[in-house]
């Protein structure tokens, strides 16, 4: 393993380290599988661009106002 130094604000480190300790283990370590989750994650899984299915319809009337919902299950 490699010592390195990264800059979190007050607000992210409380958190990070209330998770690490919630989970019971060194803060260390959950940046390292924090960040080894992120890089094993393929880029643009976003919902809209994952979706190749082909629909018949021209879907819900509503769609550009409620996108957010329709994709994200989001209430605004």
């Amino acid at each position: 393993m490699h010592r390195t130094t990264i800059m979190l604000d007050d607000a992210l480190l409380h958190r990070a380290r209330q998770r690490a300790e919630a989970e019971g283990i060194s803060l260390g370590e959950l940046v390292r599988r924090s960040l080894a989750r992120f890089l094993e994650e393929p880029r643009g899984l976003d919902p809209l661009f994952a979706d190749d299915a082909v629909h018949e319809d021209s879907g819900p009337a509503d769609m550009a106002a409620e996108h957010d919902r329709y994709l994200y299950g989001e209430d605004p």
